[in-house]
């Protein structure tokens, strides 16, 4: 009786075309870019003002329905899997941007704009949004903000959390909240900084300050090629040891660069069986005496080809085959898991050689497609989920890879969130006390968890408001042990 009362208050809320609620309306939003998984919403509500998604928010805090939040879907780790039975606000539709301001450096934008289109506002006063997801073509601020998304430039230039400056939000209460201002000197708690990465479970962000910055000078991109993933990896700890600080340090491995040739015809060395792609930029005399000292360091490094880019036009052919790399993997397989641990520099190499051997292990292939700067894997796991136990097997593979990253140090998420995907793996990261420090800040701020309901962390509710975890299998088999 109380769902349809409550979808009876949404009906009143916005027009009959903006309440989706037969099957095949809702197909296409059972599930994000993390297909594994999916899940039935109850409706779809698409919002063309703040005040609808206020307004949304407060019913299901008034019927106890859970909701999630939704820009483009492009989320990799089920963040943004509806919660079934529960509300999907999706958030397409309030896609403005409010104001940019040249002179503050500044950019107010509501959530379901899409990444790029920040920049391309600014790009008539020489200024740009840096953080660069390779879905930036369809990715939102808001879901940038909600998992604190990075992309290739993170290296030099930061994580979201880096670039918003403040924020307007609904709490899953209903309360409308702004926290941060429009300046980097902040006083009191980062409330700002506590929101962004919070996927979701503290509620839905509504107007997003974000910082601009001046666009470089110049740039210098070169694209190496190596015979091992290895020597590769090994590369880029030559490249930071150095003392350079480039814009961006990428790794593709030979099955990624076959994927980007049949997509993108980027003109990679198709035998190669790793590339690095670095790229420096800034003012032109410090980037060409950069440039001379990193033609050195990649001399040295065992590279048989080097390339390096002539022109924007060969610059942007480039990263066009790095950019499309995830999607040009469904041209290898059906499916596929896209991995986000994290790894010291110094042991990346290690890990690559690990990650070749799980693939043998698994039988799976597994193409290499990272953040080598920061550490950034993104093993994409392929596999026929038609076919049995395949899936299992590319999951055990997953798991075994963030278990890895765990051990040397590293951390299960770089970019895309835990989501769905590694609630599991929490608290082999974090021991008791922080595990319950976070679901204690959870719960005060959701104390009916109804934001984003069941991702994040594992297992369920136990007395007390306490929760209990339920061991991963990797956890029973040995490979994982609890921090």
């Amino acid at each position: 009786m109380a769902r349809s009362e409550f979808i009876s208050e949404l009906a009143r809320l916005v027009p009959a075309d903006r309440l989706l609620e037969r099957p095949a309306q809702l197909a296409s939003y059972e599930s994000d870019a993390l297909t594994a998984y999916r899940a039935h919403p109850l409706a779809v509500i698409l919002p063309e003002t703040q005040e609808e998604v206020i307004a949304a928010v407060k019913l299901c805090y008034q019927y106890g329905i859970p909701f999630v939040a939704r820009g483009s879907g492009t989320s990799l780790s089920g963040g943004s899997l509806p919660v079934e039975g529960g509300l999907v606000i999706a958030l397409n539709r309030l896609n403005r941007i409010l104001r940019l301001d040249p002179q503050q450096r500044l950019a107010v934008v509501e959530p379901g704009a899409v990444n790029l289109a920040v920049s391309q506002a600014a790009a008539p006063y020489g200024l740009y949004y840096a953080p660069d997801p390779s879905s930036q073509l369809v990715c939102t601020i808001g879901g940038n903000v909600a998992f604190n998304s990075g992309g290739a430039h993170c290296l030099k230039y930061g994580m979201t959390s880096n670039h918003v400056l403040g924020l307007k939000a609904v709490l899953p209460d209903g309360e409308v909240v702004t926290l941060g201002r429009e300046s980097l000197e902040a006083v009191g708690p980062d409330l700002t900084g506590l929101f962004v990465g919070c996927e979701g479970l503290f509620g839905v962000a509504l107007e997003i300050t974000l910082r601009l910055v001046p666009r470089p000078e110049r740039y210098r991109t070169v694209l190496a090629a190596y015979d091992s993933l290895e020597t590769a990896g090994n590369a880029v700890a030559a490249v930071v040891a150095s003392g350079l600080l480039p814009g961006a340090i990428e790794i593709m491995d030979h099955l990624a660069i076959q994927a980007a040739e049949a997509s993108v015809n980027a003109g990679y060395p198709r035998e190669a069986a790793a590339l690095l792609i670095v790229e420096l930029e800034g003012e032109t005399v410090q980037v060409e005496a950069e440039f001379t000292r990193l033609l050195e360091v990649i001399g040295k490094s065992g590279a048989y080809e080097v390339r390096v880019a002539q022109n924007d036009a060969e610059r942007m052919r480039i990263w066009k085959g790095r950019k499309g790399a995830f999607s040009a993997v469904g041209r290898l397989s059906p499916d596929y898991i896209v991995q986000d641990g994290v790894v010291p520099r110094s042991r990346l190499g290690e890990a690559l050689a690990e990650i070749q051997r799980l693939s043998r292990k698994y039988d799976v292939r597994i193409a290499n497609v990272f953040h080598a700067g920061d550490g950034n894997l993104h093993p994409l796991i392929l596999y026929d989920g038609r076919k049995p136990g395949e899936f299992e097997r590319a999951e055990g593979a997953a798991g075994e890879i963030t278990a890895m990253c765990i051990t040397m140090g590293g951390s299960i998420t770089g970019e895309h969130g835990v989501g769905m995907e590694k609630r599991a793996f929490l608290p082999q990261m974090f021991n008791e006390d922080d595990m319950e420090a976070m679901w204690t800040l959870r719960q005060r701020i959701d104390p009916k968890e109804i934001a984003n309901r069941g991702k994040m962390f594992p297992g369920d509710p136990g007395a007390g408001g306490a929760k209990t975890y339920e061991p991963h299998p990797l956890e029973r088999a040995g490979v994982i042990s609890r921090a």
